[in-house]
């Protein structure tokens, strides 16, 4: 009966190159042992497997149909096994040279900044280029090793390292709420200032529903457009208006009191479909090891749930 436990990769590799050069003697130069040594492992092969695999005679070593068969298993249990050990390899190796990143601009300077310094002290061989915009980044054509990409995650072609869901909150300072009031429901923003951010898709809608309800988008006028998240999140600060933030950009701020979260009863957002915050690179079976580092850092950074966030 077959023992998987009794084939080793050894086992495999003789017999792989046996079936390949037709010959005891020249299995046994190549891996400096006797061919008395190659045949005795290749019968215990045959006895394990119960078949068997070579005709022998004076001349050669001739596969069967069991040989020819079997080969194929060897040769992908071989080929699984090595890249098993080339990956574990790699980990005992130390992440050095070029790693580039893209990431949002706000996003990169509030939650991937502040921790590159510790990065930098932990893999001092790693060089880091660090890409920030908001435009929307094409990864099978931008040169980066690794994406960090806030939205809704399609692309099959690359694989994604999620770190968690991004949550968006309605907020306004004490300043504003002290002056203008405190909205409870989405159909009163009409009668707000609303400072709204505008991409190169176009300015966000506004997006809220009761707790397991249906989304509704809510019309408004922007007091203040811009393309920069930062502009509009300190003129927030300083009691201009509203504003629809995601909680990686805000949640410091409403933890200190900074800002207030309004129409807290409602859930908000931008999209329909849930946003996640993560990392992808090209869709290679195993990533190079100085994408992993870092990924594996910034998960660790992160934590769950996410640093940022909060009820």
């Amino acid at each position: 009966m077959y023992d998987p436990g009794t084939i080793n990769f050894r086992t495999l590799i003789f017999f792989i190159g046996v079936f390949d050069e037709q010959s005891f003697s020249a299995v046994a130069r190549r891996e400096g042992v006797s061919a008395s040594m190659i045949s005795r492992v290749i019968l215990q092969l045959e006895d394990t497997l119960g078949q068997q695999l070579f005709y022998r005679n004076t001349r050669a070593v001739i596969p069967t149909e069991a040989g020819r068969l079997f080969i194929e298993y060897a040769r992908t249990m071989t080929e699984q096994l090595s890249e098993a050990r080339r990956e574990m390899q790699d980990r005992s190796l130390e992440p050095a040279g070029l790693v580039r990143i893209n990431a949002p601009v706000f996003f990169g300077q509030r939650h991937i900044a502040p921790w590159l310094s510790e990065l930098s002290s932990r893999y001092p061989r790693l060089l880091i280029e660090l890409t920030q915009t908001d435009d929307y980044i094409d990864p099978h054509k931008d040169a980066s090793d690794l994406i960090f990409r806030i939205g809704t995650l399609t692309d099959s072609s690359f694989h994604a390292r999620v770190f968690g869901t991004q949550h968006y909150h309605l907020a306004a300072s004490p300043g504003y709420i002290a002056k203008y009031g405190m909205p409870e429901l989405p159909a009163e923003l009409s009668q707000h200032k609303c400072l709204v951010y505008k991409g190169s898709s176009g300015a966000n809608r506004w997006l809220f529903r009761e707790r397991g309800g249906s989304w509704s988008h809510y019309p408004l006028t922007g007091l203040l457009t811009s393309n920069n998240a930062e502009t509009l999140f300190t003129c927030a600060l300083g009691g201009m208006g509203l504003v629809l933030f995601p909680d990686w950009l805000i949640g410091d701020s409403l933890k200190k009191g900074d800002l207030v979260k309004v129409m807290g009863e409602f859930e908000a957002a931008i999209k329909t479909e849930p946003q996640h915050i993560a990392a992808i690179y090209p869709n290679a079976r195993h990533p190079p090891l100085n994408v992993r580092a870092v990924i594996d850092y910034f998960v660790e950074v992160y934590g769950t749930p996410l640093y940022w966030q909060f009820e």
